[in-house]
């Protein structure tokens, strides 16, 4: 596909032009490596997100210069089981200790636990159009792909220990730490390696002696279990992982690396893997850090805690696009907050507001840049709504009829004259985003309920000029019933009980009027004060419900 010319400033430009670079200097002829690496303890949520969306932007820009490259997903998946997450059944504790593909799957529908994490994010990375090579680290420790690099920094635990006691000084005493380090050691000796027990499967193990020239390993565990001299090379077990991930650059070549910020201060895993990583005959690859994503009103997300969004919840309210455009707009550096309340709708008019100056060759080159790596990848574009109506209005629309779909259709149909929707299939899937939004964040106590039965009493109590402004509406609405046609009415009968052309400009006098005028109309209507648009509301209703209930007896 087509793309446009990048601005100098453009991060994402720059940076893959640099793993392009930088590729073929360490290994010419190769297709550069990008890298994330996700650990499937728990709910995959938005903040692992940007993990993957960081190179798989920087992949994608080095494909759509024409030149291959790699994106890796490394599944972390033979890490330890360390704590049960919010919401799961408290009897998972038994398995705490365990890879966490030895752990069973809750819902009894995945092979593991892992698994039962894993699928979701593969379903939202497809609707994303993220396209991955997934590597499990259960099968590259249990297949003895690392034999090799483990017996090497067994060899050389003294080297690496010192590294890791060095940053493990200046990193002392963090209030942040609140889980035990796999790298901190277990005996005057320091070994970077944690078997699993033979015995009980769990990483509660200590290793008790390794002999350099036979390979063999010894070790005890919390269990009772000791076991050895065996051949480390049939022992379950995996590296540190401060260890382990500058081993893993190593191995796959990788050439791109980003990182969450607190991967990247001083003694954190960067860099200690970046004195590491020679040691395993590799190179640090390029990086840099990436800030946090939150979403209206939450702090940094957990995996593990449970009740983050995940992609798979933000995908239900956001059409895909929109989704790679709330990552691809910011900087690493900068943190994401993404909307699940009433900003929807802001978010949904600043995308609108992009697609258009797009379409119209009014955007700058950095919008152009950003909108090309939203809407689509170097395979093609996604897929988008065909009539993409505004948020705002779908999400009332869904509201106002509990989403009956002959209503919407009818609604719709009413709103677009006049080239009107012929079918729903022409406003999916933002139309099922604003169901989904409605349904499931709109509380029910906000959301609209439309009077059975008129108000009488409230209709008995009318002033005179109510009386009058009800009357001027109900007669107008036989002239325009129109979205337009109805939103000059409502604006208007405040100007013509005033004498003025319905055509008047707003005054601050005449603003009273009107919002005292829409008060009434959602009193009698809904039994509120405020509700959704009110013109898309009376069109909702049809002329004949909304006579029923504005007319005085």
């Amino acid at each position: 596909m087509a793309r446009p010319v990048a601005p100098a400033d453009d991060w994402v430009a720059r940076t893959a032009e640099q793993v392009r670079a930088e590729g073929e200097r360490r290994h010419p002829g190769e297709a550069p490596t990008c890298a994330s690496g996700i650990s499937p303890s728990g709910p995959v949520h938005l903040g692992n997100l940007r993990e993957l969306m960081v190179p798989h932007l920087i992949a994608d820009e080095v494909r759509r210069g024409g030149a291959p490259c790699r994106h890796i997903l490394s599944w972390d998946d033979y890490d330890r089981f360390r704590r049960v997450p919010a919401g799961f059944p408290a009897e998972f504790a038994e398995y705490i200790g365990r890879p966490l593909t030895a752990v069973p799957d809750p819902c009894h529908q995945h092979p593991n636990w892992a698994e039962h994490f894993k699928e979701p994010l593969r379903d939202s990375l497809a609707r994303l159009g993220v396209r991955v090579t997934e590597i499990s680290q259960t099968q590259m420790y249990t297949s003895g792909a690392y034999t090799e690099q483990i017996v090497l920094a067994m060899r050389r635990r003294a080297e690496i220990g010192a590294v890791l006691a060095r940053y493990r000084t200046r990193r002392a005493a963090r209030p942040e730490d609140t889980e035990p380090d796999d790298d901190d050691p277990q005996t005057a000796v320091y070994y970077p390696f944690r078997p699993y027990c033979a015995v009980c499967g769990r990483d509660d193990t200590t290793v008790t002696a390794f002999d350099d020239e036979t390979t063999e390993i010894s070790y005890t565990c919390a269990c009772g279990a000791r076991i050895g001299p065996t051949p480390i090379a049939q022992v379950a077990g995996k590296l540190a992982w401060k260890v382990d991930w500058p081993m893993r650059w190593a191995y796959e070549r990788v050439t791109f690396e980003p990182a969450g910020v607190d991967h990247s201060s001083p003694g954190s895993s960067f860099t200690v893997g970046g004195e590491l990583v020679s040691l395993f005959g590799g190179e640090m690859p390029l990086h840099f850090g990436y800030s946090f994503v939150g979403t209206s009103g939450s702090a940094k997300m957990s995996g593990s805690a449970g009740g983050a969004p995940t992609p798979a919840d933000a995908l239900e309210i956001f059409e895909a696009p929109l989704v790679r455009w709330l990552y691809a707009r910011r900087r690493p550096e900068q943190a994401i907050t993404l909307a699940f309340d009433a900003e929807v709708g802001r978010v949904y008019d600043e995308w609108d507001a992009l697609s258009r100056r797009v379409a119209e060759g009014k955007a700058d080159a950095a919008a152009q840049a950003v909108y090309a790596r939203a809407s689509g990848t170097s395979d093609g574009p996604l897929p988008v709504t065909p009539r993409p109506l505004p948020f705002r209005t779908l999400a009332s629309v869904a509201d106002i009829t509990a989403g009956d779909q002959a209503q919407i259709l009818r609604i719709l149909r009413d709103l677009t004259e006049p080239d009107p929707v012929v079918t729903l299939a022409e406003v999916r899937p933002r139309l099922d985003c604003a169901q989904a939004w409605v349904a499931e964040y709109v509380r029910p106590a906000d959301r609209t309920q439309v009077r059975d039965e008129p108000d009488v009493a409230r209709l008995a109590a009318l002033t005179e000029s109510e009386r009058g402004a009800l009357k001027l509406l109900t007669e107008g609405m036989t002239t325009d019933w129109s979205l337009e046609g109805l939103t000059t009415l409502l604006y208007g009968v405040p100007k013509l009980q005033l004498g003025l052309p319905i055509t008047a400009p707003p005054t601050p006098e005449l603003k009273v009027s009107q919002r005292a005028l829409f008060i009434l109309l959602y009193q009698l209507l809904i039994g509120k004060d405020t509700g959704p648009r009110l013109p898309t509301l009376l069109l909702a209703l049809g002329p004949d419900r909304v006579r029923a209930l504005l007319t005085p007896p």
